[in-house]
């Protein structure tokens, strides 16, 4: 990885709010506290973070990658999980400026309607989708469709939708039709799901992640400090209020800065502030508040871990999607298979499942024009490969919250056991084995037939056999990288994110939302830290 050209900011002695990491909810909480030039805002990141767009790595802003499905990628913070019992596995979070909008595939979607229903239930009118509209538009510049009732053409976000000239999309977009699925040009405006482009804040070939889009361009402001390798060890909580954080500085090879300036206990600093907001992640922001004795009181103590706050939904439960890939075998008359230029992605299908519970589509099968494993290597084509396989990435996006969590040391170091319990349902299986056999006829229309030799695996032996599939499926399960509802609204925190009993400590980030949304969260994220900047003044 190239360097990350940071500079050594002078941190304010005692700013009014600290916020804690700089990806998709903090890079945009922080741009738009600091907006307010009476208000200081430090910004604790645990990566890197460039000064420059130059200064990013290459890998980082090729939209054509993937950076978070290379594995041991430098950018990425890796957590050991369970999708199943029998199935462990390993998911990834960003850990650089932009946090998982630097690493993940660039798809940029809003939530849906029935979403915000849920979520303003617990939330109030602000979460409803009228009360959230404001904030989507002004959170844009969607350069397909400019400014109107729906989309902004002035925000930091900059959104295009993916081209869907590619031989390949064009097939998946006719075989749609042909099986009756109705089109929806427009993801980001409500219309019935069906097949479309993809929305997304990759922009000519390059993966504008929040940091870029909201922090790079304000970084000259002199009540802002945004300051990389510094990972924040627990909250700082005085008579029922945050007052500070326990922070690690390391230097820029990872090791620990050991120096004995006032103020510091050997490697670790402590830094007050008026004011904390967790943006680190919905699964580093629920441990944090563990460590710092905001949680179930049983799990605490048996961590040794005093209590400050009773807390019993913090940190115990979450909700997520699964996901499985199917290769397709394209055949001539397809041109070597390169992603287009701008993105890696092609269309994508949602769907309602045939139990017609969420109608808004909680089936989503995503194209990718690039071989996996080419996403994998980190090279935006195999040419040693011409024809090799491409995917789908079909996934069940139900906003269920199956998924459980334990703080498991109070070393900071160790990371939670999360156990996501995926497929434990029969409507779970139901579910995933109708979205595959989905996915299997689009291939075998008259559309597909032109181009591809069919699916790789399974074959349809599997393909037609309820138990078989859904062996296959287990042992190939993945997931979509959707956490969300680790700090719900309501039990946990209110409407704006201020955590229940202690005073200057907010979460803004998709730990708080009550249900995983029906697509994927990036967006949704964002828009938490637009919602609670305001809610802050």
């Amino acid at each position: 990885m190239a360097p990350s050209a940071e500079s050594e900011e002078p941190v304010p002695a005692h700013p009014d709010v600290i916020v804690i990491g700089a990806g998709g909810s903090g890079a945009a909480l922080a741009a738009r506290l600091s907006e307010d030039p009476d208000r200081t805002v430090l910004v604790l990141e645990s990566g890197p973070v460039p000064q420059q767009l130059s200064a990013f790595p290459a890998e980082l802003l090729d939209a054509r990658l993937v950076p978070g499905a290379r594995p041991g990628h430098p950018a990425v913070q890796r957590y050991p999980a369970h999708l199943t019992p029998d199935r462990p596995y390993t998911v990834v979070r960003g850990r650089f400026l932009g946090g998982s909008t630097t690493v993940n595939g660039g798809y940029f979607v809003r939530a849906r309607r029935e979403d915000f229903d849920r979520w303003s239930a617990a939330g109030g009118t602000a979460w409803s989708y009228e009360g959230a509209l404001p904030f989507l538009r002004a959170l844009e510049t969607d350069l397909d469709l400019g400014a109107d009732e729906l989309h902004g053409s002035e925000g930091p976000v900059r959104i295009r939708r993916t081209d869907l000239r590619h031989p390949a999309a064009d097939a998946f977009r006719a075989a749609a039709l042909q099986l009756g699925f109705p089109s929806e040009p427009d993801k980001n405006a409500q219309q019935p799901p069906g097949f479309g482009p993809v929305p997304s804040n990759a922009v000519d070939g390059v993966r504008l992640n929040t940091g870029i889009s909201y922090l790079l361009p304000v970084l000259d402001r002199p009540n802002l400090t945004v300051r990389g390798g510094s990972t924040v060890q627990r909250i700082v909580i005085e008579h029922g209020r945050a007052t500070g954080v326990i922070v690690e500085r390391a230097e820029r090879d990872g090791h620990p800065r050991i120096d004995g300036r006032d103020g510091r206990d050997g490697h670790r600093e402590i830094l007050r502030c008026g004011e904390v907001v967790l943006c680190a992640g919905a699964l580093r922001s629920p441990q944090l508040l563990h460590l710092s004795g905001i949680g179930p009181r049983d799990e605490l103590a048996r961590l040794g871990i005093p209590v400050v706050r009773d807390a019993p939904a913090v940190g115990v439960s979450f909700g997520d999607h699964p996901q499985i890939a199917l290769e397709w075998t394209p055949r001539p008359p397809l041109p070597h298979p390169e992603p287009p230029a701008d993105s890696w992605l092609g269309g994508a299908l949602h769907l309602p499942s045939s139990d017609g519970t969420h109608p808004d589509g909680d089936l989503e099968i995503l194209q990718s024009l690039a071989p996996l494993r080419a996403l994998t290597d980190g090279t935006p084509n195999l040419p040693d490969e011409p024809l090799a396989p491409l995917a789908f990435l079909v996934s069940v996006q139900s906003p269920v919250l199956g998924g459980r969590m334990r703080t498991c040391s109070p070393d900071p170091a160790v990371p939670p056991r999360l156990d996501y319990n995926y497929l434990r349902t029969p409507e779970d299986r139901r579910r995933m084995r109708e979205a595959v056999r989905t996915t299997a006829a689009l291939l075998a229309t008259p559309a597909f037939k032109t181009l591809s030799d069919g699916l790789v695996d399974p074959g349809p032996e599997v393909l037609h056999d309820d138990r078989s599939l859904d062996t296959w499926i287990h042992t190939h399960l993945g997931t979509s990288h959707h956490t969300c509802a680790t700090i719900p609204m309501g039990p946990a925190v209110d409407p704006y994110g201020k955590v229940h009993g202690i005073d200057a400590l907010r979460v803004a980030d998709t730990s708080i939302l009550p249900t995983p949304p029906l697509r994927g969260p990036a967006a949704t994220a964002v828009l938490i830290a637009e919602i609670i900047a305001q809610a802050m003044g």
